[in-house]
């Protein structure tokens, strides 16, 4: 098979952007768990009897629940996002070709 002149082998592979973006969007999502994982443990602690952690904000123990879903929800979320830009960053950079075009092997 004749290749013509202007065939370049690099217009196949995806140019994306750096993987300093998804590596401070990790480090972001890992902070969002971090800070979850403190709101959790501090409305817990006050809902168990504790001296409240933040001050004011956790006297009563409704204003404690919602600190504990509230930091449960960012663990959650920070985790979610973590993930996702781990396995954006860790994808392999294949050629950017349909599969059904690709060879078949069996």
């Amino acid at each position: 098979m004749k290749l013509s002149d202007g065939f370049d082998a690099r217009r196949l592979r995806p140019r994306g952007p750096g993987s300093w973006r998804w590596r401070f969007a990790a480090a972001l999502s890992a902070l969002f768990a971090m800070l979850g994982i403190l709101l959790a443990m501090a409305g817990t602690a006050t809902l168990l009897g504790r001296p409240p952690a933040l001050g004011g904000l956790n006297d009563t123990p409704a204003s404690a629940t919602v600190i504990l879903v509230f930091g449960l929800f960012l663990l959650w979320l920070g985790v979610v996002a973590w993930r996702r830009c781990r396995r954006r960053l860790r994808r392999p950079s294949d050629l950017a070709m349909a599969p059904h075009l690709m060879k078949k092997h069996d």
